[in-house]
């Protein structure tokens, strides 16, 4: 999952940016309210994590103007304030959910999976699509009998398709997912993970639409 960080404290972006890539998430970070709101309008994030003292401007700004303009990323608040007048601000301008600092990350992520799972309808961790299983909270992939925890990227990777069961990814569409701004990609890391899983659960897991990209099937083939 590929995370927008809005928050001006360098050293409490660079901590949570660590936890969150820890997690198989990649993170886009900026530092001001100028730049956030360019890359709220660029979009492709799958959540924003907002701070609300930001240089150059108000976070509840940034959301009700995003909101206003019809983006519906999930958006969870990040911030020392703590009065409830603020956090109720924030919530009916239409954020997911608020946390104040100081937090421990681990919270702040399993926040992050309650959100999806409300976005998505799902009362629990397991996300389903044909004969594939993964638990986003525990990293579990089951298919056909088998089961593995999987690393982080692998585990973004088939997050990625299994939330769009049918539908195929292309490379560029895949990586936007798995990787930020700043980070190196190798010309053949898709084709690495992918190999890697198939070598797991067998070929099937994934299926290649040869020249188009990748996908999983919606249901048993």
């Amino acid at each position: 999952m590929r995370i927008l960080l809005i928050e001006d404290d360098q050293m409490i972006a660079t901590s949570l940016t660590t936890a969150l890539r820890r997690d198989g998430m990649s993170v886009d970070w900026v530092g001001n309210c100028a730049d956030g709101a360019e890359a709220l309008a660029v979009g492709g994030h799958s959540m924003v994590l907002l701070d609300l003292g930001l240089a150059g401007g108000s976070g509840l700004d940034l959301l009700k103007a995003g909101r206003a303009q019809g983006n519906l990323t999930p958006v969870i608040i990040v911030t020392a304030r703590d009065r409830v007048e603020e956090r109720i601000a924030g919530l009916d301008l239409g954020a997911d959910d608020y946390v104040v600092k100081p937090f421990d990350p681990r919270e702040l992520i399993a926040r992050m999976r309650a959100v999806w799972r409300r976005r998505s309808g799902a009362a629990h961790s397991l996300i389903e699509a044909g004969e594939i299983r993964l638990d986003v909270a525990t990293y579990e992939l089951r298919y056909r009998g088998h089961t593995e925890v999987l690393p982080a990227r692998e585990f973004a990777l088939v997050r990625a398709l299994i939330e769009r069961p049918g539908a195929i990814l292309s490379r560029s569409q895949i990586e936007d997912k798995l990787y930020g701004w700043g980070d190196d990609v190798e010309s053949n890391a898709v084709d690495v993970l992918i190999y890697s899983i198939r070598k797991k659960f067998g070929k099937d897991i994934i299926r290649n639409v040869r020249g188009a990209g990748w996908m999983v099937l919606a249901g048993p083939r």
